[in-house]
Parts: C-alpha cells; sequence; structure tokens
C-alpha cells in the first residue's frame, strides 16, 4: 500500500506579527494527536541554509543577489529536509517559505512576482503548502513588537513603508490562493490565538488523513 505522504504546513507574518510565538506550540500540538513531524525555517533549514541566512540578514547586496540566495537555500532545504520528510508521511510545519519572498522581496523591496514566480516554477513546481497560516497585526503593532525585541536584522531595520509594502503582498497571496490560507489576528491575546489554531490543526489533521491523496480540501 502506498504511504501516505506528510503534510507541509508554513506559518507566514511580518515582522513583530508574532508567528514565532506559536510555532514550537504548533508542532507540540500536532505531536499530541499523533502526528510526526519536522519543524525547519526559512532562510535556514539545512547547514548551508543557515550560512546563507546569515548572509541574507546581516549583509547588504543587490536584490537579485537577495532574491537568488533564497531561492538557493530554499532548493537544498527541499531537496535534503522537506521533500525527504513529506515522501515519508511525516508533516513539516516550516517558519515562512516562498509567500516570504513574494511578500519581502516582491512587495517590500518592490521587485514584483515575475522573477520569483521563474524561479518558484524552477526550484518547486511539483510543491506547495497545503495550508498557510497567516499571522496579521497593523504595522503600529509590529513595530512596537520589535522595538522590545532583540538586535535586529537588515530586514526588522526597514521603514514603514517597507513593512507596508510586505503586508499588502501577504495579502495579495491570500486573495490568489484563498483555499490555501488561514489568517490569525495576532493582536488577540496568545490564549485566544492557540484555542482557534487548535481547533483548526484538529480539522486539518482529520481532513488530511481523511483523504486517500493526503491533501486537504
Amino acid at each position: 500500500m502506498h504511504k501516505q505522504r506528510g503534510c507541509f504546513i508554513t506559518l507566514e507574518g511580518v515582522d513583530g506579527a508574532g508567528k514565532s510565538t506559536h510555532i514550537q506550540w504548533m508542532v507540540e500540538e500536532l505531536q499530541r494527536l499523533g502526528i510526526k513531524v519536522v519543524s525547519t525555517r526559512e532562510p535556514g533549514g539545512t547547514a548551508m541554509g543557515e550560512q546563507l541566512r546569515q548572509l541574507v540578514l546581516t549583509q547588504p547586496m543587490a536584490l537579485k543577489t537577495e532574491t537568488l540566495l533564497m531561492f538557493a537555500g530554499r532548493c537544498e532545504h527541499i531537496e535534503t529536509v522537506i521533500k525527504p520528510a513529506l515522501s515519508a508521511g511525516t508533516w513539516v510545519v516550516c517558519d515562512r517559505f516562498t509567500d516570504a519572498t513574494y511578500a519581502y522581496q516582491g512587495g517590500g523591496r518592490e521587485l514584483g512576482g515575475d522573477c520569483i514566480k521563474v524561479l518558484e516554477q524552477w526550484v518547486h513546481a511539483d510543491l506547495q503548502p497545503d495550508r498557510t497560516w497567516l499571522f496579521d497585526v497593523p504595522l503600529a503593532v509590529a513595530r512596537e513588537r520589535l522595538a522590545r525585541s532583540r538586535e535586529l536584522d537588515r530586514f526588522e531595520q526597514e521603514g514603514e513603508a517597507f513593512f507596508e509594502r510586505t503586508r499588502g503582498a501577504y495579502h495579495e497571496r491570500v486573495r490568489q490562493y484563498p483555499e490555501r490560507f488561514r489568517i490569525v489576528d495576532s493582536t488577540l491575546p496568545i490564549e485566544t490565538v492557540r484555542q482557534s489554531l487548535a481547533d483548526q490543526v484538529d480539522e486539518l489533521v482529520r481532513t488530511f488523513q481523511a483523504r486517500p491523496s493526503g491533501r486537504p480540501s
């Protein structure tokens, strides 16, 4: 009997939206439901990817270079971590994926989506997340949270207009793929957010496992 592949989950949002607060919780919630799961992130996820992450987050570079490095790391990540896990029936929870490139490089840095689409088709035409949670907050809330954060990377140091464009690009992705996305109002208390997420995760597990193809409706 063919083994059902794992579910590919991504969490997205602008810096300060609060998604990182919930990633480990979501992994533990899936494990509580009997799911074998791998937690990973982008940029990063592999030894090479973590080195590229350090470059991208700290070193000034041309926009095309930045975008190509994101996809270089993503290619390695997909081939060595994500696809093998999914093929083995393991679920993958990833902190950011290609939606983030459309949002940050495409929207925030105003590259647009055409070049990103070409790279996406080349690197992972056969792979898209099954479910994406977008953690959303107004810009003022995100900026306030970042102000209380650690030392900021070069993306987090960007101005308000950059983050408004990034957030707008995320919402454009939601409009394009409404069946895949779920929006989380991240201004709500953590306990409220997690109760809503728990219900949605439980529903995802039930619907995903019930389908022969292993894809949620």
